[in-house]
C-alpha cells in the first residue's frame, strides 16, 4: 500500500538510537549490526557519530552500503509500534557542513560532547535510497529516499533564528529545551526527554513556524 512520506519522517524525529547494520570484515559479508545514538540532519536523513577505531567504522569504510532500522513503540508492543528500516550508503559528513552538523547533534546528544573531545570520533550520514515502513498491521510499504521530504529544508541560519527566538520566549519553561526543527515539527527536549511536536500542517515559511512554536511553548507551559 501507499504510505505517506510524513509517517517515517516523523518517525525518524521520535527516537534517540538505531540499529546500524553494516558487512562485516570479518567473518567477510555477514550482516553485522549494532545499536548506536543518531540525530536526524535537515534532510531527516540519521546522522551517527562513531570512533574510527569501532568495528563498524572500519566495516563501512569496506563497503558503505549499510541499513539502519528504527522503531518506536512506547507500550512494548513492537509488533504493533511503527518502524523503519532504510538502505542506503554511509559516508563522513562533508567537512564544510561539519560545525553545523555538530551543533544540531549536540542538541539531541548534549553527552556526546565528551566524545568530540577525545578526537577519534566522527560525523557519518545516512544518503537513503530506499526505505521500508512498518507502521502496524496492515500499514507498511516501500518509499525512495527521494519521497522523503519534497520541501526544502531549513537552512542551519535559519534553525539557529528559530531556536534563539524559542530560547528567549517569555513563557518557556525552564526545562522545555528545542533540539531541532523542519518544517512538519519540532524535536523538544523535556527535562532531558525527547518527544516529537507535530505541526498540523508544513509550514512554508520562518514567520508561520515562528507562531507554531509560540503555540508549542503555549501548550507546554500549562
Amino acid at each position: 500500500m501507499k504510505i505517506p512520506a510524513h509517517a517515517p519522517l516523523h518517525l525518524l524525529h521520535q527516537v534517540s538510537t538505531g540499529t546500524l547494520a553494516t558487512h562485516a570484515r570479518e567473518p567477510h559479508g555477514f550482516p553485522y549490526p549494532t545499536i548506536v545514538p543518531f540525530a536526524p540532519d535537515a534532510f531527516h536523513r540519521p546522522v551517527i557519530l562513531i570512533s574510527r577505531l569501532a568495528e563498524h567504522t572500519r566495516n563501512l569504510l569496506g563497503d558503505p552500503r549499510a541499513g539502519f532500522l528504527v522503531a518506536h513503540a512506547p507500550d512494548g508492543d513492537v509488533l504493533n509500534g511503527s518502524r523503519a528500516t532504510l538502505l542506503g550508503l554511509y559516508a563522513p559528513v562533508d567537512p564544510d557542513q561539519e560545525a553545523a552538523v555538530a551543533r544540531r547533534y549536540l542538541r539531541y546528544h548534549p553527552d556526546a560532547e565528551r566524545y568530540l573531545a577525545l578526537g577519534d570520533f566522527t560525523f557519518w550520514v545516512l544518503h537513503v535510497e530506499r526505505l521500508r515502513y512498518i507502521g502496524g498491521f496492515g500499514a507498511m510499504g516501500w518509499l525512495d529516499g527521494a519521497d522523503l521530504d519534497e520541501l526544502d529544508s531549513l537552512a542551519d541560519e535559519e534553525e539557529t533564528t528559530l531556536i534563539e527566538a524559542f530560547e528567549r520566549h517569555p513563557a518557556r519553561p525552564g526545562a522545555l529545551e528545542l533540539a531541532g526543527v523542519d518544517r512538519y515539527g519540532a524535536d523538544l527536549r523535556i527535562d532531558g526527554t525527547r518527544t516529537r511536536f507535530v505541526f498540523d500542517e508544513p509550514q512554508s515559511d520562518l514567520q508561520t513556524l515562528h507562531a507554531v512554536l509560540a503555540d508549542c511553548i503555549e501548550r507546554y507551559s500549562v
